[in-house]
C-alpha cells in the first residue's frame, strides 16, 4: 500500500506527490498573491468534494487550515501564477487524478 504525502514547493509553484521519499507525481500549480499568501507548514487533507461549483474546478481537498485547500480551477490560464487567496490551483485533470490517488489525512507539506 502506498505512503503518500504532498509537498508543495511556493518557490517553483509544483506540487509533487511522494510515496515515502519518491517523488512519483509532479504538478504545476497556482498560489497565493502577495497580500493573500499560501500558507506554510505542516497540514492534511481534512475532506474531499467533487465539482465543488464556482472558482473551485473539478475538485476541492480541504486542508487542516481552515479556509484553505486544494483545487481545481475554472480559469487554466491561472496556473503557475501567484493568483490565488492562499489556495493551490491545479489544473482540473491534474487535480482529479490527485484525488483518487490521495486519501483523506494525507499530510501537506507547504515550503516557500
Amino acid at each position: 500500500m502506498p505512503n503518500y504525502r504532498i509537498i508543495v514547493d511556493l518557490s517553483d509553484r509544483r506540487l509533487y506527490l511522494l510515496d515515502g521519499d519518491i517523488v512519483v507525481r509532479g504538478y504545476p500549480v497556482g498560489i497565493g498573491r502577495m497580500v493573500t499568501l499560501t500558507p506554510t507548514g505542516e497540514f492534511f487533507i481534512i475532506n474531499k468534494q467533487p465539482n465543488p461549483g464556482g472558482p473551485f474546478g473539478a475538485f476541492w481537498m480541504g486542508l487542516s487550515k481552515p479556509s484553505y485547500g486544494i483545487h481545481g480551477t475554472n480559469d487554466p490560464s491561472s496556473i503557475g501564477h501567484e493568483v490565488s487567496h492562499g489556495c493551490i490551483r491545479m489544473y482540473n485533470h491534474d487535480v482529479l487524478e490527485l484525488a483518487a490517488l490521495v486519501p483523506i489525512e494525507t499530510r501537506v507539506t507547504i515550503r516557500p
